[in-house]
């Protein structure tokens, strides 16, 4: 420990010990250790205070033991390790300095010291959202970009079809497809992330209203896979961004077309089988010469400044939409890597008062935050929305429907309104917004002055 600095409490997330089947919230504990915030002096090392922390499939994988290079397995009894966004507390490396924002691999935890930060992408960017970096900006977005550009190879007129669709990669790769004048179709299996509306058809009406693509299915009403793929590519598929593997996969392979590409990204449907399932049609891989791809996304990061250059523009541009998905505290962690594992939707923030977010479709937990880089929730586990004053009119809130708006600056009781029965649904809203919905912050993005705005009770909209 560096002679004469302060030392703080550090929450963390640690893994109790190697995860069988389906992860519980019991496999972690959350406890408190403490922290140097100064790092050894002739070290390279960095300390970096966490703002935005992604949950992400791909570390179920990491929960339990194995040997793979790429997905190591975390250390039993040590914090858990994931994407996130950070700000720079002290350094002894010559390329990282105080207060530089990052994105990349750090603890799930308060602070973290960081030993090798090569790995680390400095943040330049900051006209958007910060959570990108956690998403569209970060790993999810060059999978995305990566597995469809540089795997696919699409052509215009193509027939793309995307498993997991409303995942933080799937989203991207149907929006990037669409750009090229591809037909898109899309599938998922979970009516939650359709923003908890417990309507089946509303996940197709995201998937096609919200990113764009041609048409969609919920995977778990369909029967018949091959019939639904059939029923929405009658001429075939060209490409197949491969998230869910099993038997979503035999399906697809009798449905690809002549010198089609499958681009595998992963397998989630396997993740908790102790016995992975078989592939039965693989021969069709010869008949069809199909190519089929797996890729890491880690081989393309030498590729970041290309990817943002063409990425950024389009976000500017609003040609490309990110939906993400909130929770709070790091007290909340173990609960949304279950529920994201569950429905491949969460992300996750934390602050004193802590906070988890979920891209809707992907997952971020915000650790921290700072006045100027985003809203500080002063109101615990109630949720308000950040909003700039000259958005907050009354025709806004007359679109957003709200029973009881108010900004908390003007004087409110906020003890008093943070015992109210708050629950927050979205409602017909054009653009992105940022909002709690009982007790879960669902970011669409962000800007954003601070506005609170609340809507009383426990009634679901009519539709």
């Amino acid at each position: 420990m560096a002679a004469n600095s302060e030392v703080l409490s550090n929450k963390q997330v640690i893994l109790k010990n190697y995860v069988e089947g389906f992860p519980k919230e019991t496999d972690m504990l959350v406890k408190a250790s403490s922290i140097s915030l100064k790092v050894e002096e002739g070290s390279n090392a960095i300390l970096v205070k966490n703002l935005y922390l992604s949950c992400d499939p791909y570390m179920r994988a990491r929960m339990s033991f194995n040997q793979d290079p790429d997905f190591s397995s975390f250390t039993p009894g040590s914090p858990i390790e994931g994407f996130g966004v950070a700000k720079v507390v002290d350094s002894g490396h010559p390329e990282f300095k105080k207060g530089d924002l990052v994105w990349g691999t750090t603890g799930w935890e308060e602070y973290s010291l960081i030993k090798n930060p090569q790995g680390l992408f400095k943040i330049h960017h900051t006209d958007v959202p910060l959570s990108y970096y956690t998403g569209i900006l970060g790993m999810p977005g060059m999978t995305a970009w990566a597995g469809f550009y540089e795997i696919c190879a699409p052509k215009k007129g193509e027939y793309i079809y995307v498993s997991a669709a409303s995942g933080a990669v799937g989203q991207l790769v149907g929006q990037f497809a669409k750009l090229m004048g591809c037909y898109v179709v899309g599938s998922a299996g979970s009516r939650e992330k359709v923003w908890l509306i417990p309507m089946q058809s509303q996940l197709v009406e995201l998937l096609k209203n919200k990113f764009g693509f041609d048409d969609a299915f919920n995977y778990k009403e369909e029967n018949d896979l091959d019939a639904a793929l059939k029923r929405c590519f009658p001429e075939g598929i060209d490409i197949y961004f491969e998230h869910v593997g099993g038997k979503m996969l035999d399906a697809v392979l009798l449905n690809m077309r002549l010198h089609g590409r499958i681009a595998a990204c992963g397998m989630i449907s396997q993740y908790n089988l102790s016995q992975p399932e078989g592939v039965h049609n693989l021969m069709n891989v010869v008949y069809k010469r199909i190519r089929m791809e797996g890729f890491v996304v880690f081989d393309y990061f030498p590729q970041y400044s290309r990817f943002l250059d063409a990425v950024l523009p389009y976000i500017r541009e609003g040609k490309v939409v990110y939906v993400e998905d909130v929770a709070d505290g790091l007290e909340n962690a173990p609960a949304a890597l279950v529920e994201n594992l569950e429905t491949s939707l969460v992300a996750l923030k934390v602050e004193e008062n802590s906070s988890v977010v979920l891209p809707l479709l992907h997952t971020w937990l915000s650790c921290w935050y700072d006045d100027d880089l985003v809203h500080k929730d002063v109101m615990n586990n109630v949720g308000y929305s950040t909003l700039n004053e000259e958005q907050c009119g009354a025709e806004l809130l007359k679109e957003l429907e709200f029973d009881d708006p108010f900004n908390y600056r003007e004087g409110h009781d906020l003890d008093a309104a943070s015992r109210r029965s708050v629950s927050l649904y979205p409602l017909k809203i054009q653009g992105q917004r940022k909002w709690h919905l009982e007790g879960r912050a669902r970011t669409c993005s962000s800007g954003l002055e601070e506005i609170g705005l609340w809507r009383q009770g426990k009634r679901r909209p009519s539709y």
